[in-house]
């Protein structure tokens, strides 16, 4: 049985990741949860699951907690940092889930790395920002870094058993968002409401808002570098609207290996989670009979330019790259406050990328500062 810690339990990969232990409760123990400040749904998923621990950043909102649980359920509260660094490096636990959106996960899941912990990833920051760091210190480790991305899930599962030697190339599928197909004058008025439909999948709204910019298809071509090892020009996007092929791999014989399932999260979280294993599943099935067509589309950059945006910063690399996950984090809150526009957000990336001097070769305190320099200097220009 593997016994796992949860960072961020609360959003959409984390209640997703406990559907998969409640149909599988003689596989997974949850030892551990966090959130940042969802007191309800955590209070729900402590009763259910019974973790020994519960991490809750907020401290206010740790407290709140305290009083709310039943006297008869035994479990420490945490909080802050600390809490989610604790709860990451217990003894018990054989895999660190991080499914926390923004740099929040990336400190818990160095530590846990460290701590010989198996990290199944879903937080794009960690990679998009340290990537080289954090998988260096995998390596060093003996640490394995599960992909639970449904595209990078689906390049593992390609490369698995493969000679990587032989790989000519990455193709990454995109649905292509909400706005597929439109232009950039049709798209300069568009609201949040609008942004968060996202035709294919079911996701927060900080992840459906990079879908809408096609920043999220550019961030994960970034984590694609680090985790497959491969140089950025043999990454390739192309937009797939039916989301049945998840990602392909293009050998130097040019036979391409493509995952295919229908669009269901879970089956990436479970995979990730059973690795190197398969088990059972009632996840929906494809029924080739009912599907007309598979097609698919080179990406429009002019419309959606925070796609380039990431290529470009891939390219020069070094602290770049934090820049470009740290302003496109700032910009995306203000744009579902309602603060800014939809091109306001690719428009102030790449004015912060133009004023950003790199750091050749970072530590991870370089990156953590230039987070801190990025996001406020994003937040000046707002100003």
């Amino acid at each position: 049985m593997k016994k796992l810690t949860i960072l961020g339990s609360t959003g959409s990969i984390g209640t997703q990741t406990l559907d998969v232990v409640r149909k599988n409760r003689d596989k997974f123990e949850v030892i551990a949860i966090s959130a940042n400040r969802s007191v309800d749904l955590l209070l729900e998923q402590i009763i259910e699951f019974r973790p020994k621990f519960v991490a809750v950043y907020d401290k206010e909102s740790a407290e709140k907690l305290k009083k709310l649980i039943p006297k008869y359920i035994d479990i420490e509260v945490l909080d802050s940092m600390e809490g989610l660094i604790k709860i990451s490096t217990l003894d018990e636990i054989d895999v660190v889930l991080t499914a926390v959106v923004g740099m929040i996960g990336l400190i818990p899941t160095v530590k846990a790395i460290e701590h010989k912990k198996d990290i199944a990833l879903a937080n794009k920051e960690t990679l998009v920002t340290a990537g080289e760091i954090v998988m260096k210190l995998a390596k060093q480790n003996g640490v394995n870094i599960l992909p639970v991305d449904s595209e990078h899930s689906a390049i593992f599962q390609c490369l698995n058993g493969e000679n990587k030697k032989q790989v000519n190339k990455l193709i990454l599928t995109a649905s292509g968002g909400p706005f597929r197909g439109k232009t950039r004058e049709e798209l300069i008025n568009v609201t949040k409401r609008e942004a968060l439909k996202h035709p294919n999948w079911s996701m927060g709204q900080k992840i459906s808002i990079d879908s809408s910019t096609l920043m999220n298809k550019g961030l994960e071509v970034i984590e694609a570098k680090w985790l497959f090892d491969m140089d950025y020009k043999n990454i390739d996007v192309v937009v797939h609207p039916q989301s049945i092929i998840h990602s392909m791999v293009e050998y130097i014989d040019t036979s391409i290996i493509a995952q295919l399932s229908m669009p269901d999260m879970r089956l990436a979280i479970e995979y990730a989670l059973t690795y190197p294993n398969r088990i059972k599943s009632d996840f929906e099935r494809i029924d080739f009979s009912k599907i007309n067509k598979l097609t698919f589309e080179e990406p429009d950059m002019n419309t959606f330019p925070c796609l380039k945006l990431a290529y470009d910063a891939l390219k020069e690399g070094k602290t770049y790259l934090t820049v470009l996950n740290a302003s496109n984090e700032v910009l995306v809150e203000n744009f579902l406050k309602d603060k800014i526009g939809f091109y306001d957000i690719p428009y102030y990336i790449e004015k912060s990328l133009d004023a950003h001097n790199s750091i050749t070769s970072p530590t991870l305190e370089d990156i953590l500062e230039v987070d801190i320099w990025a996001r406020n200097y994003v937040k000046n220009l707002l100003k």
